[in-house]
């Protein structure tokens, strides 16, 4: 029996590629035999964990590229094709939120930083969007593949202080559904989108905001802790299985679908 679950002779680009996650999406795909293009703005890293990757035997490249810079993604894109010859995937795993796009609960809501949640809303809304018109063309080119969007938590609930990264998943998520709709008028069931929503995992960008240094929950930390049945955060790998599944053959017929792993988080009404 074929193993539908397996990547191997597939070339997926990983957006967010030098992030925690990122890491964990490149071991997935690399562990399922894929070949992987690291792509983020940190040469160093991406150049570290493509290395590491290659000298263990399996196959990858790094490609550095802003995800907002159209001509970056597009010189990424033909560096990838050059080494790999074709590409069969994409995993939009940039995106995030910057403090000018949080509002603390003593600041004015009326006089909130337009500018800074704009900033936010389009890192995550264009820099998912505009990855997938450089590296969708290819893999159309290829005639078969998967997309995946990353969504979270934000974009189906209220969660406070981060306005402008909400926006943006929800933005996300509308998307997601919408793309792949007219994927599918187009390309049948050749190509596919869907979206993993992780739920609350520790990155640099939040770790402080949920963990003290000396140990221990912060007040948000326990607030989220509290609202997860499962009372613990996500371990980056716990993504790997959904992923690999969204990007494989075992998925052939799923498209415009969001994969919530986190514990239970999206499910629970709190009491």
């Amino acid at each position: 029996m074929d193993n539908q679950f397996s990547l191997a002779g597939k070339v997926i680009v990983v957006t967010g590629g030098t992030g925690i996650l990122g890491k964990a999406f490149i071991d997935g795909i690399v562990e399922a035999g894929g070949a992987v293009g690291i792509l983020g703005r940190n040469a160093e890293v991406a150049e570290e964990r493509a290395n590491a990757i290659n000298q263990a035997g399996g196959k990858a490249i790094a490609l550095v590229a802003d995800v907002m810079n159209e001509a970056e993604l597009v010189a990424a894109k033909d560096k990838l094709l050059a080494a790999f010859g074709r590409i069969d995937g994409l995993v939009n795993g940039a995106g995030g939120n910057m403090p000018e796009g949080v509002l603390q609960p003593d600041e004015d809501i009326f006089k909130m930083n337009i500018e800074g949640m704009k900033k936010v809303m389009d890192l995550n809304l264009w820099g998912t969007l505009i990855p997938t018109q450089v590296f969708g063309e290819a893999i159309a080119q290829t005639g078969k593949g998967s997309i995946v969007n990353i969504s979270s938590m934000n974009s189906k609930r209220a969660i406070t202080k981060v306005l402008g990264y909400n926006m943006g998943k929800a933005a996300v998520d509308c998307y997601n559904q919408w793309f792949a709709v007219e994927l599918a008028n187009r390309h049948g069931d050749k190509i596919r989108m869907n979206a993993l929503a992780p739920g609350f995992f520790l990155t640099e960008q939040n770790r402080n905001l949920l963990t003290k240094p000396e140990g221990g929950y912060t007040q948000r930390g326990e607030l989220v802790i509290k609202q997860t049945p499962f009372k613990r955060f996500g371990q980056a790998n716990e993504l790997k299985g959904a992923l690999v599944w969204l990007l494989s053959d075992a998925s052939a017929f799923v498209t415009g679908s969001m994969i919530c792993v986190d514990g239970g988080f999206s499910i629970f009404g709190g009491v």
